[in-house]
């Protein structure tokens, strides 16, 4: 643990903005709600804030070389937070839209850069264990941001003030404890039609976690509320689902080093549509039926990004997975922008019980699209890599996660017989 010592800064800001960020989302919805904003309204918003993110995760570089780590994480924390207390000061559709890409941009870069700066600090010693521990800063930031909503209620100002406190508190740790300045990333590779070539699939798995996971971010708050659920119990229901990505994340990795991606990719996506069907058909307004089927529905659904990303990886040259990585989150964010608007159409014409129908419409595409794959694809790989959980927060995560894996790797060919003379799995 003393290796991780000069990390904490780091990782409490980490955390802090994250709870932030994780306040937001749930936030704007309900409190559009509130306001008189139609679900369409409230979607077009959580479009707009990842069409921002697609914007932030490829000005990052050119941002941290120009200005350094520390001043630009506080310009655009600073900026971020001015755009999050402005949208209860004006209370207008097309403002919060606009509020809501700037807090795309802004949150993008953020997270590209505390992560390239963790990125720097650590060594092979240390490095699976700070992936460890910053997936529990996020699992845990996130969930524990969702219950100050119960605490201070969402139609007054002070909701947006403690959000905006803990965005502009995210600069404090960094800016007293750290004093190290590391270079910035390099550029990020990045090209969409080479992913789409390496793997067709994989593609198609980010798009669809893309449509369906940022949908349960922006519009899933406003399922529970018009099921009559109350802000704590809203609470508990995104809690619910956040926490259950992380269940299946690891045993499903596990399964699918030892049997294929595809194979697993469909009992993922499998389970995410009967999930959707069981919301739709038996969950209705029952609180208890809620929990237990979105908590279900996250631990099918949260994996797939993962398994996706390994899958590709699989299929790509050595040396390609940060490339991977980004064309992967670029389709993951072009869904994202698409599905909060899409699923808020229909929920605004027909109710929210179309907000699972379209849940599972678009799992379920996903399904009769995978077992087309594997109809006609060859069989996967016996020469697999090893299956590494990803955060959805910036390519930088899926640097780090690579570094990781292939010090895995290595490390297992040493130890194998005759593991000498066994070539790198990079991929």
């Amino acid at each position: 643990m003393h290796s991780l010592r000069p990390l904490f800064p780091l990782l409490t800001t980490a955390g802090v903005l994250l709870a932030g960020n994780g306040l937001q989302g749930t936030l704007i919805s309900l409190r559009g709600s509130a306001e008189g904003f139609s679900p369409t309204v409230i979607g077009l918003a959580g479009a707009g804030y990842y069409f921002g993110f697609i914007i932030g995760c490829w000005m990052t570089p050119w941002l941290l070389r120009t200005s350094g780590h520390i001043r630009a994480f506080a310009a655009m924390a600073a900026v971020a937070a001015c755009a999050s207390l402005a949208m209860v000061m004006v209370i207008d559709p097309f403002f919060w839209f606009l509020m809501r890409l700037v807090t795309g941009i802004c949150f993008a870069s953020l997270f590209a850069n505390v992560e390239s700066w963790i990125n720097s600090q650590i060594t092979n010693t240390n490095r699976a264990r700070t992936l460890a521990i910053y997936r529990f800063v996020d699992l845990g930031a996130v969930t524990a941001s969702q219950y100050l909503l119960p605490i201070f209620g969402i139609g007054g100002f002070e909701i947006f003030a403690v959000m905006t406190m803990l965005i502009i508190l995210s600069i404090v740790p960094v800016s007293l404890a750290d004093r190290s300045n590391p270079a910035p990333p390099a550029p990020f590779s990045f090209s969409p039609k080479r992913l789409w070539i390496v793997s067709p699939l994989a593609s198609a798995g980010a798009i669809t976690v893309g449509l369906t996971t940022a949908s349960f971010r922006s519009v899933g708050p406003l399922y529970a509320e018009s099921l009559g659920l109350q802000v704590s119990d809203i609470a508990s229901f995104m809690s619910a689902g956040i926490i259950g990505g992380i269940v299946l994340q690891y045993p499903l990795g596990y399964l699918s080093d030892k049997i294929g991606r595809r194979s697993v990719l469909l009992m993922a996506t499998t389970g995410s549509t009967l999930c959707g069907l069981f919301m739709v058909l038996f969950a209705g307004s029952d609180v208890a039926f809620n929990l237990v089927g979105i908590f279900l529905w996250g631990a099918f659904t949260m994996p797939l990004y993962s398994l996706s990303a390994a899958h590709a990886n699989d299929k790509a040259n050595a040396g390609e997975y940060v490339q991977i990585a980004s064309g992967l989150m670029f389709f993951w964010a072009i869904g994202a922008s698409i599905g909060p608007l899409l699923s808020a159409v229909l929920v605004d014409w027909l109710g929210a019980v179309a907000f699972f129908a379209f849940i599972c419409a678009m799992h379920g595409a996903f399904v009769i699209y995978t077992l087309v794959r594997i109809a006609r694809g060859s069989p996967d790989e016996p020469d697999r890599g090893r299956f590494a959980g990803l955060l959805r927060t910036s390519p930088v995560f899926a640097r780090m996660a690579a570094q990781s894996v292939n010090r895995d790797t290595q490390q297992d060919n040493k130890e194998a017989p005759g593991g000498e003379d066994k070539p790198e799995n990079s991929r």
